[in-house]
């Protein structure tokens, strides 16, 4: 595989370290800025719960920080989270899992849980090691650092997901829950996605409001139906997927909505609008 300047081979040794891709973009370079920004999104003293899963927005921080610091205010980080995103670069394999080493956001390094993506290349044929869908994806690496400010010790597993069948899906959702149950039964699944892109406020509510409304339900088949035939725009909707089947066979039994935003209620431009939802699944 040719080598990218996004990650970070040690000559000496085995370590990976995935270098950021979108630090200085869609979030600051500056550690300091960076620790500041993120304590201006988050709500402090609010009640704190475990949880299985959230739906988490993928955004600039400027416009989608607000949703996903209010989100993550409302979680007890777990020393694992696995993160799920969307492939929007069209690079790697469908089923992409990160294969170790370290992943390195201006905060800091967090560690891969190896056991854990040794365990699920095992059970699930469906996921295969690779770096390439990784390297530029922005969707995992924005929500490392709020995981990072709230528990710096959490390891992290990352998957990239571009699978389109439902089945498939579920059945990631279904090893991914087996392996967490059998190995770290208190880990995050996080789905990185954002709302509807690019339409007016009026029509990326309407179609949020029917795609959250099937989250809240626990009903993937729907949620994965309704966007495909209503058109909704939303990027994650294969990670949601895999995260709602995962967490049910955790025993997830209700979900809720934190936040629910669009870009517009940032910019005041309400003509072209992306939405952003923070969701957490219990």
């Amino acid at each position: 595989m040719t080598t990218h300047c996004a990650f970070l081979a040690h000559p000496k040794s085995t370590m990976i370290i995935r270098q950021p891709a979108v630090a200085g973009s869609f979030y600051s370079s500056n550690p300091t800025q960076l620790q500041s920004d993120i304590e201006g999104f988050v709500v402090r003293d609010c009640d704190k719960q475990a949880v299985l899963g959230i739906i988490s927005p993928h955004a600039g921080y400027i416009y989608s920080g607000r949703v996903a610091g209010n989100l993550y205010s409302r979680i007890k980080i777990p020393d694992t989270v696995v993160i799920l995103a969307p492939n929007h670069t069209g690079y790697g394999l469908p089923c992409s899992i990160w294969p170790g080493g370290q992943w390195r956001t201006p905060m800091g390094d967090v560690k891969v849980a190896e056991e854990v993506v040794e365990e699920l290349i095992h059970v699930c044929n469906l996921l295969e090691k690779d770096r390439e869908a990784h390297l530029y994806e922005h969707a995992a690496e924005v929500q490392i650092p709020f995981i990072q400010y709230f528990n710096p010790r959490s390891e992290i597993v990352v998957i990239v997901i571009s699978r389109r069948n439902i089945a498939e899906l579920k059945n990631i959702g279904k090893k991914l829950s087996q392996v967490l149950q059998k190995l770290r039964p208190d880990a995050l699944v996080v789905a990185s996605s954002d709302m509807t892109h690019h339409e007016s406020q009026a029509s990326a509510n309407r179609k949020d409001k029917i795609a959250i409304g099937e989250v809240l339900a626990l009903n993937e088949d729907a949620l994965f139906s309704k966007v495909q035939e209503m058109n909704i725009t939303m990027c994650g909707i294969y990670p949601a997927v895999t995260m709602l089947v995962c967490s049910k066979e955790r025993g997830a039994k209700k979900a809720e909505l934190v936040r629910y935003e669009t870009s517009g209620d940032i910019t005041g431009d309400y003509d072209h609008v992306v939405g952003y939802a923070g969701i957490l699944v219990s």
